[in-house]
């Protein structure tokens, strides 16, 4: 028989089977379809998603041929794109002038031009109950130039000067709805909206569009000077060519021309950005192999045992074949057709369904990204090849059946005895050997050559080992069933009896669970780095109001903004601060200064880049790790103020008062944040120059004299929930208002900060936003929020989609399991066995090999977690040998941070395993009914 003809029965028997077993047939479908369905759905996302240049310079451009922009005073070179300009000798800045810049741009183009003038400018918008920010906008909508640049949702787009149009996102954050009227910042100018509208590439951006010349020029002030404006424009020809292009970039005006960017002149002819080179990166390159080996990987280990159980089915049909003059050849090519059929309905299925799934979800997609997509883009290459690769898969997974098929004894298969099998003695060795290989491959590329590549190579080589190593493990597992109960007893020895189904479904949930970890690892280990880097002045809660101290109405401006915060937020305890006046009102640059000194015994003994260069390596080393250098006080403004005035309730709003504490300030003494102000004697000294002091250009500290000094008893205090390595300080010094008086000092009023009974939420601070704009611009306020993790989402998602495929994985296994012991179910019914020992067993066989999965995936995930942290921590390290090298001091060796994801461990080891046994137990029927009595 021909090959063609041999396929072609094995074809038409490969279709029969898979129409007679329709479970089994969609089950192995479904598992192949899924990663197809994701994979042709990306690539259709990402195809059309990526606008064409003619896409994108239509929403930038709209109709016009060309954006011209005046950027500076004198000549510039620009790319071909306009997207990186370079300011040649004596160019300088320009001030808007919008008349001027019409006029010039306007002598650059031929007759017959028509120009949009497109002006913007930020304001601040009061919308009733609180303020927004948004681009205020003057552009003639009408013009047939803006054709693609706006869509228009609600209403209409403006047609008097009173009348503005808003994007819908400004429309939800504000709270307004069409026809309300709007007020532009505390300039009385208001207007009402007409309607709503989007940027296609915007869909998240706040925006306000008024007819030209409505609002900005009544806005007074220097709103006009912190405009910008661009000019679009259309020429009779349609082309702004590359000489026009140059001409204007001798008067300093960029331009965004279409027919350059979408047809470039030579290289030669300017240095556009239109490269014709460049390689793909290698190491990502080698990433998406890998990622692409490990989904085929686990298709591989899910689909193998539907195989193999359709193999066990056919035992009988293969015989037959075998008996009557078949081969090994045409038994393979008999399972690895199954392969092939199921593949191919797969790949339709798949690519279709992602296709669908893109085309229903596109809405939702294009709002969560922010941006409209262009037109579709079905590459039919592409998505063939994501079909080929489909068939591919399920041929593969087919594979090792296929050869335990071909290699089966003809006269067993009849009779359906399966005859004594035992275990490989080489696949144990060869893992093993991977596994060691593997690991010290990955903890090499992390602790010696810092190459992320070798770290996921050998992590691999690991996982595979672990692989080749789970028959034997779970096999292992198997003999811990002698104490357990009659169900889990069942369920151990049908998984280590039956390894052929059994290893696989834990080898793929050993792999999910073993990137889980990995990734956690590795997330964890750079959140407890943010954590302990985190820098803060007061506790979680604290709301902060300050201003800069001696400008105009300071006083009568806190007095209103603090009745403003009492009034808005939910706040408690309150402490007013006040700093010592040292000339804030002055005008000139001869002003004021004051500093708390730092005595010699804590100053760092580097002063700058050139006495670092004068060291060695390694005193520099050395001096990078002394606490003196790492702390670095400077003694000089580093927070709001350096000296702080206020009451022992500072200290309480602070959790800094301590006994200790709250005594020197009542004995005229003072209080310090940081233990390096105080002298040996426990002494503090506050040094002030009425007049800028002279500088030390290496250091950066004054080296003339101070005028005036007054010394302190000092305590240090510590400020509660704020990390010890913090640098910062509510200030470097403390004295109450009566300590100051006595030394002749003259407070002035800056701050006051309160503690909160909960959060303030956003209605609150939208709210004494709104309500500050009103008191002044001068002032700020903030709510120390704490350190915010960022891991918590991408670890949910991680373990959520482990948990789905590690229940799918077991609940695979234990439906094979199912189909293949119904033999040993109806005896165990027909010896009496209770109903609910089915539903115990069923839920028990699924438990124990998401159990065993899930054990094995987080012991082999945690080499390649932790030599990725490793491998981060080296480079690091590195980046500051090679710091320490070159003469540059910046702080002390990179700590390592390795920290291990306990709270995925517990859910995978726990949870997990819990949740498969209990869906698998709830899903099972209790009762079978006995085909026939048993004898």
């Amino acid at each position: 028989m021909s090959v063609l003809s041999t396929w072609r029965l094995a074809l038409r028997i490969a279709r029969r089977d898979a129409v007679r077993a329709k479970g089994r047939s969609a089950l192995v479908v479904a598992m192949i379809a899924l990663p197809i369905l994701g994979v042709s759905g990306a690539d259709l996302l990402f195809r059309t998603g990526e606008l064409s240049p003619a896409e994108a310079l239509t929403r930038e451009l709209g109709a016009a041929d060309a954006e011209f922009r005046v950027e500076a005073d004198g000549a510039i070179e620009q790319t071909f794109e306009g997207d990186v300009t370079t300011w040649l000798e004596d160019s300088d800045y320009t001030t808007p002038d919008p008349a001027a810049d019409l006029a010039l741009v306007t002598g650059l183009l031929p007759p017959g031009s028509t120009i949009l003038p497109d002006t913007s400018v930020s304001q601040r918008f009061d919308v009733g109950d609180g303020v927004v920010r948004a681009g205020l906008r003057e552009i003639d909508t009408a013009d047939p130039l803006t054709e693609g640049m706006f869509t228009r949702l609600d209403g209409r787009f403006p047609e008097a000067a009173d009348e503005v149009v808003v994007t819908e996102h400004f429309l939800a954050e504000s709270g307004l709805a069409v026809g309300d009227e709007l007020t532009v910042g505390d300039s009385g100018v208001s207007a009402r909206v007409v309607g709503t509208y989007e940027l296609p590439s915007g869909l998240d951006e706040d925006e306000v569009i008024a007819l030209p010349g409505a609002v900005i020029p009544r806005l007074g002030g220097d709103t006009a000077e912190h405009s910008w404006s661009s000019y679009l424009v259309g020429v009779p020809d349609g082309v702004v060519d590359w000489p026009l292009v140059k001409e204007a970039n001798t008067q300093g005006v960029v331009v965004r021309s279409r027919a350059v960017t979408l047809d470039p002149p030579p290289a030669s002819e300017g240095y556009g950005s239109n490269f014709s080179g460049g390689s793909a990166d290698s190491e990502f390159i080698v990433g998406v192999g890998v990622v692409v080996s490990l989904v085929i990987l686990e298709i591989c280990l899910l689909a193998g045992p539907a195989f193999a159980v359709g193999v066990r089915r056919s035992r009988r049909q293969l015989g037959l074949i075998g008996a009557n003059g078949g081969d090994r050849r045409h038994l393979r090519a008999i399972t690895l057709a199954s392969g092939v059929v199921l593949g191919a309905v797969a790949a339709v299925v798949g690519v279709l369904g992602g296709v669908a799934v893109t085309v229903l979800a596109r809405p939702w997609l294009e709002e969560t990204t922010g941006s409209r997509f262009g037109a579709w883009d079905f590459r039919v290459t592409e998505l063939g090849a994501i079909a080929a690769l489909a068939v591919l898969v399920g041929t593969l997974a087919a594979l090792v059946p296929a050869i335990t098929a071909s290699r089966g004894d003809v006269l067993e298969s009849l009779t359906g005895r399966r005859g004594v099998r035992h275990g490989s003695r080489v696949l144990p060795v060869v893992g093993t050997v991977a596994l060691l290989a593997g690991a010290a491959a990955a903890l090499a590329g992390a602790v010696t050559m810092d190459s992320s590549t070798m770290v996921a190579g050998g992590a691999i080589v690991a996982e595979l080992g672990v692989v080749a190593l789970t028959p034997a493990l779970v096999g292992a597992f198997g003999r811990l069933g002698r104490r357990l109960p009659l169900s889990g007893r069942l369920a151990l020895r049908d998984a280590a009896r039956n390894r052929g189904r059994s290893a696989p479904a834990v080898a793929a949930i050993l792999a999910a669970v073993a990137g889980l970890v990995a990734a956690s690892t590795v997330l964890v280990s750079d959140e407890a780095q943010q954590r302990a880097e985190y820098s803060t002045a007061v506790p979680e809660g604290t709301v902060t109001l300050y201003t800069w101290a001696g400008e105009t109405g300071t006083e009568t401006d806190l007095t209103r903004a603090r009745q403003a915060v009492e009034r808005e937020l939910p706040v408690a305890e309150r402490a007013d601060v006040a700093t010592v006046d040292i000339g804030y009102a002055c005008s000139t640059d001869d002003c004021g200064y004051m500093a708390v000194a730092v005595p010699e015994a804590s100053r760092c003994p580097l002063d700058g880049w050139e006495s670092a260069q004068d060291m060695t390596v390694e005193e520099r080393r050395r001096l990078a790790e002394d606490p003196r250098c790492v702390e670095n006080i400077d003694g000089g403004m580093s927070n709001l103020t350096s000296v702080a005035v206020a009451g022992p309730e500072l200290l309480r709003l602070l959790g800094a008062d301590s006994p200790e504490a709250l005594a020197a300030l009542a004995d005229g003494g003072a209080v310090v944040f940081q233990d390096g102000f105080r002298d040996a004697a426990g002494e503090v000294t506050l040094q002030l120059w009425d007049t800028s002091p002279d500088w030390d250009d290496a250091t950066g500290a004054p080296v003339s004299e101070p005028d005036r000094s007054w010394t302190f008893p000092a305590v240090t205090a510590t400020v509660e929930n704020v990390p010890a390595a913090s640098p910062e300080a509510v200030a470097d010094l403390l004295i109450t208002p009566e300590t100051a008086e006595r030394a002749g000092l003259s407070p002035v009023d800056m701050a006051t900060y309160w503690s909160t009974d909960r959060m303030p939420d956003a209605a609150e601070r939208r709210a004494l936003d709104g309500a500050m704009e009103q008191v002044s611009d001068s002032l700020y306020w903030d709510v120390e929020r704490g350190f915010q993790s960022s891991t918590s989402l991408p670890l949910l998602i991680l373990t959520l989609a482990a948990l789905v495929l590690t229940i799918g994985a077991a609940g695979i296994a234990t439906g094979l399991a199912q189909a293949d012991s119904a033999a040993d179910l109806a005896t165990l019914a027909a010896v009496g066995a209770a109903p609910r020992v089915r539903r115990t067993l069923s839920g028990l066989q699924c438990g124990v090999i998401a159990f065993m999965g899930v054990v094995l995936g987080a012991v082999s995930g945690l080499v390649p977690g932790i030599a990725l942290v490793l491998a981060d921590h080296r480079t690091s390290v590195g980046w500051w040998d090679d710091a320490l090298e070159s003469g540059w001091v910046s702080g002390g060796r990179p700590e390592l941070y390795l920290d291990l994801p306990w709270v995925t461990f517990g859910e995978l080891l726990i949870g997990v395993p819990l949740v498969a046994c209990v869906l698998a137990a709830l899903l099972t029927r209790s009762r079978i009914t006995l085909a026939r009595r048993a004898g």
